[in-house]
């Protein structure tokens, strides 16, 4: 449990809307909505052979690759993330017919190199993790609304599990770094996509590369053709807003397409 410095995999997810949900609830069921709520998603981060670091109110700290190495920590955790979705989806009936509200959560998880073990203060001790990945994945989490996803992951995760899909989203500058990084969000197993989702995965392929060669006509094309096909998609929206105003604010000439959150 001393301290160790090893490549790992962390997870955070949050309930969004927490500060409303709980002003309408008793402090009684909101405890019992919690239970009802962490247990389950906890149940699938230990199947998944994932660590909780610890519960923060409604949020989930987990991390993969300690204390015992896992060379596949990377898709374990994301398999987590996808089953703590579908998981919630079907728990979501059950809990609004007890009166609770619509729960939806947002889910970041990075991979890298990471500093764990038992850290605190004399009086209490904790076998946590810390860095710069650490930090990342947090950040990721924050995003998940801003594209209107359930689960963003970092490009050193996508790179590491090659058995899963991912549509790449964006590449972006997090509060608090200045290094650029790639976005995605896992859609499933390979070989899980239907033909439409496969089809609608290479328009928006064919969107982002449009996007960032500047060709705002071909990028606008690809951005209505995917609302027009899915509606409900905040990310195409997304890419249909900010098209419409580089075609009336030319980027700077070392523009990168990188796109910058001054929030956290």
């Amino acid at each position: 449990m001393e301290g160790d410095s090893r490549e790992m995999t962390v997870l955070f997810s949050d309930v969004r809307n927490f500060t409303t949900i709980s002003e309408g609830l008793s402090p009684k069921q909101l405890s019992r909505l919690m239970n009802d709520y962490m247990t389950p998603m906890t149940r699938i981060i230990h199947q998944q052979r994932g660590t909780i670091d610890k519960y923060i109110g409604d949020a989930i700290m987990a991390f993969w690759g300690a204390p015992l190495a896992d060379p596949t920590h990377a898709e374990h955790a994301v398999l987590a993330a996808l089953e703590m979705q579908a998981t919630l989806t079907q728990l979501r009936p059950q809990f609004m017919a007890q009166g609770y509200p619509e729960l939806h959560i947002g889910i970041g998880i990075n991979t890298g190199e990471m500093r764990v073990g038992n850290m605190g203060s004399e009086f209490r001790m904790a076998y946590t993790v810390m860095g710069d990945a650490v930090n990342l994945g947090s950040r990721l989490e924050g995003i998940t609304k801003e594209y209107g996803v359930g689960i963003i992951v970092g490009e050193n995760t996508a790179k590491a599990t090659p058995n899963l899909i991912y549509r790449e989203l964006d590449q972006v500058r997090v509060k608090g770094k200045d290094h650029p990084v790639a976005i995605f969000e896992p859609l499933g197993r390979s070989g899980s996509l239907n033909s439409q989702q496969q089809q609608e995965l290479k328009q928006f392929q064919a969107l982002l590369h449009a996007y960032r060669c500047q060709n705002w006509a071909q990028a606008e094309q690809w951005a209505a053709t995917l609302v027009t096909a899915s509606p409900q998609t905040k990310v195409y929206k997304l890419y249909l807003e900010r098209i419409a105003y580089f075609k009336e604010h030319t980027p700077p000439a070392d523009w990168d397409g990188v796109f910058v959150f001054k929030t956290k």
